[in-house]
């Protein structure tokens, strides 16, 4: 007998919908006891899954054709998917087939598009940067250019957002995409018709030598080129004799595993551990480090925070372990946990915690979790708010979980790595006027205008390190910039414009020669007055 929802039943049917709903319930759970009597000669875990599998879709199936209103199925099994491996831990996840590709293009290294950076500034698509050897420079796009239309359709004062705009610009290699530009100086819209290609993504940020001797490297997550970027500014800034290094790992959240072994194990000597994981199907497995090491001995900083994670603290953590090197910066996140991706058939893919990292020492990186998981997301904030961010005695340690390194030092487990030497949060650099500003995109758009109006004089300069060492931000510049607020109803506070002086110049010189010269003029300046950088290079100058 077929049940239709859609019309009224008639006055002798009035509690058919119970009793069919009764007789499904009953029929599941018979269902369920009678394989278990049936199957008796079978595995318990056998049983549990197929009791498990009649169960949730038997349910389905039920709600689907029971439901008041209609649903799509699809999306319900997603649903019950993501909520399951969300009681599970903070970390394990599933992804949907529709964002497998952006969640995991991060860490693959490379994407395909056009290869530009841009801004969205005034409503318009500002390239800030094409990228050196991509399809757009090739195609004679430069810094500075309005794109106005893609395939001639307006894209200028049509508030597109930046997901449109990867919509519109990437796409597989080897097509065409059609652009119009607006350039200064140029009175005419120029057309260009570019050929998409893979365009790398890059881990590390900067790399550059703040003395003499001293070489900085940054990176911003542990990816599938992580390892080859390290070694290629690794040979660089030796050429240039660097013989101490300070890496940054502040802000990294981490990434593979493997590329954080392979950075962990250019500083260790052969036969030293790295980190170990463990999880209840996965024995234990070792990592050490080998015979390649390339700066095993050298004086060695690295710098970490609270959003440092997972590789990163891997590294941090075999670094503190083995006694080289100096930690220097505030307690990292504490995420510990390991995850298998398994891709589904239908695109999708699962996150899954399989197991746990441990330090050389048998530290575990993951810091406490329980079910409230917005406490466990929030944590960096309690942090904040707790004064651990600004004082090291109020940073909660767990005493019970004390371990020592082969030199005798002192370290704790209870989640995260603990700094050998605690820099507090710089608070001197900001005040009201300024957390306005950037949070408003103030400085950003400013310093773009600024550049593309200026270009041709800055690129005079001819280098990043002659425009560092060269221009300066004068008073004309910073009046320039405080009419711009004014017009944006970004008003200075009375009596604090002295102090904001000083506060925003390296942030305006640093912005504005990111415009022009990339990366290497922004953290050469942005670093400058950087108190764990500064610090770093104290240790190191012993």
């Amino acid at each position: 007998m077929e049940f239709d929802p859609s019309t009224p039943p008639k006055k002798h049917n009035v509690f058919l919908p119970i009793i069919l709903s009764f007789v499904l319930v009953l029929g599941i759970w018979v269902g369920y006891f009678l394989s278990k009597r049936i199957n008796s000669g079978t595995s318990a875990t056998q049983n549990y899954h197929a009791s498990t599998n009649d169960k949730i879709n038997s349910l389905l199936d039920y709600i689907e054709y029971q439901y008041v209103d209609t649903i799509n199925k699809n999306v319900l099994v997603e649903k019950t998917v993501t909520s399951m491996l969300q009681s599970l831990d903070p970390h394990s996840s599933y992804i949907a087939a529709s964002e497998f590709e952006s969640v995991n293009e991060p860490l693959e290294g490379n994407f395909d598009g056009i290869g530009v950076e841009f801004n969205i500034i005034k409503d318009t698509i500002r390239v800030i940067t094409p990228i050196e050897g991509g399809p757009s420079e090739k195609a004679g796009i430069r810094a500075g250019d309005k794109i106005v239309k893609v395939e001639g359709k307006n894209v200028a004062g049509t508030k597109i957002t930046n997901k449109e705009v990867f919509e519109k610009l990437r796409g597989k290699s080897g097509t065409v995409v059609a652009v119009s530009i607006l350039r200064s100086g140029i009175k005419n819209q120029l057309e260009f018709k570019i050929t998409r290609d893979a365009i790398p993504l890059y881990s590390l940020d900067a790399s550059y030598m703040i003395d003499p001797t001293i070489g900085y490297i940054k990176i911003s997550k542990f990816a599938a080129t992580t390892y080859e970027e390290y070694l290629k500014a690794f040979n660089e800034l030796s050429k240039q004799g660097m013989k101490k290094l300070i890496l940054d790992l502040r802000g990294n959240p981490g990434g593979y595993l493997n590329a954080a072994v392979d950075i962990a194990d250019e500083f260790l000597a052969n036969g030293l551990q790295i980190v170990y994981t463990q999880g209840k199907a996965h024995p234990k497995k070792m990592y050490k480090a080998t015979q390649h090491g390339s700066f095993e001995n050298n004086p060695l900083v690295v710098l970490i925070d609270e959003g440092s994670a997972s590789a990163s603290e891997i590294v941090a953590g075999a670094m503190q372990d083995n006694d080289r090197g100096t930690i220097i910066g505030r307690r990292s996140f504490g995420k510990g946990l390991v995850q298998d991706q398994l891709q589904l058939p239908d695109g999708s893919a699962i996150r899954l915690t399989i197991a746990r990292y441990y330090t050389p020492t048998g530290r575990c990186i993951q810091k406490p979790y329980s079910d409230d998981k917005n406490q466990y997301y929030n944590e960096e904030y309690d942090r904040y708010s707790n004064g651990e961010l600004l004082n090291e005695d109020s940073i909660k340690l767990d005493k019970t979980k004390q371990y020592k390194t082969p030199e005798g030092k002192i370290v704790y487990g209870g989640g995260g790595i603990m700094p050998d030497i605690f820099v507090p949060l710089d608070t001197t650099k900001t005040n009201s006027f300024l957390n306005k500003v950037f949070y408003a995109g103030a400085i950003n758009t400013f310093a773009f205008e600024y550049a593309d109006k200026s270009r041709n004089k800055l690129k005079a300069y001819g280098s990043a390190k002659n425009y560092i060492d060269k221009f300066e931000i004068n008073q004309a510049i910073l009046d320039e910039f405080y009419t711009y607020c004014a017009s944006q109803k970004l008003l200075l506070d009375k009596g604090s414009k002295e102090k904001t002086n000083e506060a925003l110049k390296p942030y305006l010189k640093a912005f504005i020669g990111r415009d022009v010269f990339d990366k290497d003029a922004y953290y050469p300046i942005i670093n400058q007055k950087d108190k764990c950088i500064l610090k770093a290079r104290e240790v190191l100058s012993k």
